[in-house]
């Protein structure tokens, strides 16, 4: 394994007990077997090696669906898509929960995080902004209801990812993946046939 593997595990370890605010980088140099400046060879600074983390440590299958929307357009079914990008964001949000959380009560280094998600394209907004535009796409070829709001809709869903991952937090209960299907297919069927957003032949 390479030193840079090592230092993103145990930056995943130290950053999971411990949240990003209080996650040091000389505690995950150390918990690596590093020295701290063996750890700014590789990641310029926490926020980078944060990035990484989310990147590398993470369920991935949010990062890959996000990734690959726009191809999907007019192509599988829009509730399937929808079904596995609210599956793989719930799996993602509570795993990344009580490492971002923290990031609320530092703020210069909330300010310092904020400007490097921005500066790279990336950040919470951009994957609500990927999913809309993905709905958006899916309405001009008729697929949603003309009356639909994208926007409105992309956010009821990943509001309700969002919420799941507190909540598992909250009560130390992480979904295994069967429960992941059934919250994701509820949600998806209950946006688009509860609120109309399909087009009905």
């Amino acid at each position: 394994m390479s030193t840079r593997d090592r230092i993103l595990d145990a930056a995943a370890r130290v950053m999971r007990s411990h949240g990003l605010a209080k996650a040091t980088t000389k505690e995950i140099a150390k918990a690596a077997g590093f020295s701290e400046a063996a750890l700014y060879k590789h990641f310029r600074d926490k926020t980078d090696l944060f990035l990484a983390v989310l990147e590398e440590r993470m369920p991935t299958g949010l990062g890959l669906l996000i990734g690959g929307l726009p191809e999907r357009v007019g192509g599988d079914p829009v509730e399937q898509v929808l079904t596995e990008f609210a599956e793989a964001a719930i799996a993602f949000y509570g795993e990344t929960f009580p490492i971002a959380a923290s990031l609320f009560s530092d703020p210069h280094l909330l300010t310092a995080h904020r400007e490097v998600v921005h500066d790279r394209g990336k950040g919470p907004r951009h994957v609500g902004d990927m999913l809309a535009d993905y709905l958006e796409a899916e309405q001009r070829l008729g697929r949603i209801s003309v009356k639909a709001d994208p926007r409105a809709a992309a956010e009821l869903l990943l509001g309700a990812c969002l919420q799941q991952g507190f909540l598992s937090n909250f009560d130390q209960r992480r979904e295994d993946e069967p429960t992941r299907r059934k919250l994701a297919e509820g949600w998806v069927r209950t946006l688009l046939d509860g609120l109309g957003l399909l087009e009905r032949a």
